[in-house]
């Protein structure tokens, strides 16, 4: 469906001729991450670093392609009921996990199963199928109930990883997370905590030829300014999450090339009503519509990104189906926002306690402290606290942030309904701090509607509620930076910030 695809503008690009040959893996590709993951595994991976891991060591049934293309991965085929309802699997045949152990339809359901249970922070995703029947050993049936879901193969293909049954079983979840096993192209070796996770080339991978590196290893880097010297030095081969002014460092380094790319991410403050913000003034929409007002986001960008970027009108991005653009950003108006205090019955502001996670994204602590500022300046007095981001997301998660805290969010489907349900599912969505009975009802709308016109023209709508009722202080929609060392060959980063380094070599 051609709504769905995104494009991923790039500012660079390696011109090269691919391998079609069968060369064993050679050389080792060095990568920094900004954060340390929690987990390297799809279905309890925190954020973009750790599932950028993740995707080394894990397949799924079907892969979306760098083209946005829903194609056949561990499936080799697939047939959907006329009613959208029923999606058969063919699966491949002859493949293995990392530990020998085969992969069949068990090991489909075993996975669905696993990914439903209680602390899976992404079971919402595997709860669309509502049941999973085995029809032989390479063929599986999975039913969404009696309504469709027109992103489901694309839940699938982003946050299935097969897991195998019999390792699973034996080892346990916790032992199964320190040592990981799938059947993606690289395997795991070791997880130093805070210095490094290393993975080796898969010799048995399904896809002929992949991978190209024969060591793939991960380095923990959360001051950017240590990735660009590492980089600088040799130290890693791929940085990102710089700035503009650490990008633009790197143009007179002979053996780094620095780029930039339109990111598919949205950054925001949420306001929670579900619990630590019960009874609180943000319960007002006129509350809420006033700390938008209050927020000069484009001063943000010009003074900490040199201008890159744009505000945010929401959380559906331009290259999303049914973004409106009719809608424009709150804008900075300090006087509306005090107007509209006093219309809520906060002539003297308020007092709040605010969150936000270190070292997770470029500039983001002093981005915090700018709204700070800002709030205060409208009489709305913050208690800012500055996390560790392991800990933040572990709190997020359980609901124990403060009534105001900073986070973003990337999408990879190429489509807004992930990210909407993600951040804005009640108590059902691990990330989620709202719950509106309106942005319920249009969710659970646009997830059943197949026909792309229909369930755009319900984005339309569900974009200008959520202007007069925002769950939200809309920020910035972002461009990253990043760097590769000159000896890398053909890296190919997403729009989401996302990765697969099958392709990649050094040279």
């Amino acid at each position: 469906m051609k709504h769905l695809m995104f494009v991923l503008v790039v500012a660079f690009s390696v011109s090269l001729s691919v391998n079609t040959g069968l060369a064993a893996p050679q050389g080792t590709l060095r990568v920094a991450l900004s954060t340390m993951p929690n987990a390297i595994e799809p279905a309890v991976a925190d954020e973009r670093n750790a599932t950028n891991v993740a995707n080394q060591l894990f397949d799924s049934l079907v892969w979306t392609d760098d083209s946005g293309k829903i194609v056949p991965a561990l499936a080799e085929s697939w047939t959907i009921s006329k009613d959208g309802t029923e999606y058969t699997f063919k699966l491949r045949k002859d493949i293995t996990f990392h530990n020998g152990e085969p992969f069949n339809a068990d090991a489909v359901i075993y996975s669905w199963k696993r990914g439903k249970k209680k602390g899976m922070k992404w079971r919402d995703r595997f709860n669309i199928v509502k049941s999973m029947e085995k029809i032989d050993d390479y063929t599986v049936k999975a039913s969404t109930g009696d309504k469709p879901n027109p992103l489901l193969l694309r839940y699938i293909g982003n946050d299935w990883g097969m897991i195998p049954p019999q390792y699973h079983q034996k080892v346990g979840e916790n032992a199964f997370l320190a040592h990981p096993v799938g059947t993606g192209p690289f395997m795991f070796k070791e997880w130093k905590k805070g210095d490094r996770l290393v993975l080796v080339a898969n010799p048995n991978y399904w896809e002929k030829g992949y991978p190209k590196v024969k060591t793939l290893i991960f380095r923990p880097i959360p001051e950017s300014s240590t990735r660009v010297a590492a980089i600088k030095t040799g130290e890693v081969d791929i940085v990102g999450r710089l700035s503009a002014e650490e990008a633009a460092s790197l143009k007179g380094a002979s053996s780094v090339k620095p780029f930039s790319y339109n990111v598919d991410r949205v950054y925001y403050v949420a306001f929670n009503n579900l619990t630590s913000g019960k009874g609180l003034p943000t319960e007002s929409a006129k509350v809420r519509r006033a700390m938008n007002y209050a927020v000069d986001v484009q001063a943000i960008l010009d003074a900490l990104f040199n201008g890159n970027g744009r505000p945010a009108t929401g959380l559906v991005t331009p290259g999303n189906l049914g973004y409106d653009k009719d809608i424009k950003p709150f804008g900075y108006h300090p006087d509306k926002a005090k107007a509209l205090l006093k219309e809520a019955g906060y002539a003297k502001g308020f007092d709040i306690d605010f969150a936000c996670p270190a070292g997770a994204y470029t500039n983001f602590e002093q981005v915090c402290e700018a709204i700070q500022g800002y709030l205060r300046d409208v009489g709305i007095n913050t208690n800012l606290s500055i996390m560790e981001s392991g800990k933040y997301w572990d709190l997020e998660a359980k609901k124990e942030l403060p009534p105001l805290f900073g986070d973003s969010w990337s999408e990879r489907a190429g489509e807004a309904l992930p990210r909407l349900r993600g951040a804005l599912g009640g108590m059902k969505a691990s990330y989620s701090a709202w719950s509106d009975p309106e942005i319920d009802r249009l969710l659970d709308k646009i997830g059943v509607t197949v026909d792309d016109n229909a369930r755009a023209a319900l984005y339309v709508k569900l974009q200008r509620y959520m202007q007069k009722n925002p769950p939200f202080i809309y920020l910035y929609e972002p461009v990253t930076f990043e760097a590769v060392s000159t000896k890398v060959k053909d890296y190919r980063p997403r729009a989401a910030e996302n990765y697969y380094l099958k392709y990649t070599y050094v040279q």
